[in-house]
């Protein structure tokens, strides 16, 4: 049950915000045993983003799929926030942590595309990343995965904004 699926969703149309996309990452069955048999609930766990630097995500548990799946996608719009993105791709190589998972990721030249599997590539394509290499170094849980890609996203910086902390002067770059 651990397939990626796409849901597009759309804002308000009276604000010219940009459309939004939900990825559900992961859904997991739990069962608890009680006198009269099984009971089952759901926990689903929802990528958020506008393909265009904002992303977040989101956990919810119901005793329905659906259900669980609406608690998460309101738990990641609200998670939302900014990431650093150059050209499509990202200004320099991260490692991003979260608990046990821990993400390696790596600008890659345009044409390459998102070279990442599972909660990683969906938390890229809902970034709007579009040429990336990553690679999964420490623990395969979802929620580990995608917190740690979050996390690696959160600790890019742009190249101008490293060059004012060090206290250097940003040149002008010239058009090609």
């Amino acid at each position: 049950m651990a397939a990626v699926q796409d849901s597009p969703a759309f804002t308000d149309s009276d604000s010219q915000a940009p459309e939004v996309i939900e990825k559900v990452v992961h859904i997991n069955r739990c069962a608890k045993v009680v006198k009269g048999g099984r009971r089952f609930s759901f926990s689903a766990l929802v990528v958020t983003g506008d393909q265009q630097g904002k992303v977040g995500c989101g956990f919810g548990k119901a005793n329905e799929v659906a259900d669980a799946i609406r608690k998460a996608s309101e738990a990641s719009r609200k998670n939302m926030e900014p990431v650093a993105l150059l050209d499509h791709t990202i200004p320099h190589e991260v490692l991003g942590q979260h608990g046990g998972g821990r993400i390696l990721l790596r600008p890659a030249s345009p044409g390459t595309g998102i070279i990442a599997g599972g909660g990683a590539r969906a938390v890229l394509e809902a970034a709007g990343v579009r040429d990336v290499i990553g690679k999964s170094l420490g623990s395969s849980n979802h929620a580990n995965v995608v917190k740690a890609t979050l996390d690696a996203l959160h600790i890019l910086r742009m190249p101008d904004q490293i060059l004012r902390a060090r206290g250097k002067q940003v040149k002008e770059r010239k058009a090609l």
